[in-house]
């Protein structure tokens, strides 16, 4: 998944602000105690990442 299509998703799912405060913000354990911004930066893929998130918010399987 590309970046953009990333940041749509999170978008859609939390709303534009939500979801650059939770991208910037919120430390995920699953990705090894980064932010989702620290973990794209590091190398994780968009994929994982949007996994990481969806487990931590409970998101349902078929907006996943």
């Amino acid at each position: 998944m590309r970046h953009t299509a990333f940041r749509h998703r999170m978008a859609e799912e939390f709303g534009r602000v939500r979801s650059e405060m939770l991208a910037q913000d919120h430390v995920f354990s699953s990705l090894g105690g980064r932010t989702v911004d620290q973990a794209l930066e590091d190398g994780y893929t968009t994929k994982e990442v949007w996994s990481a998130v969806c487990d931590a918010f409970e998101v349902p399987a078929e907006r996943r």
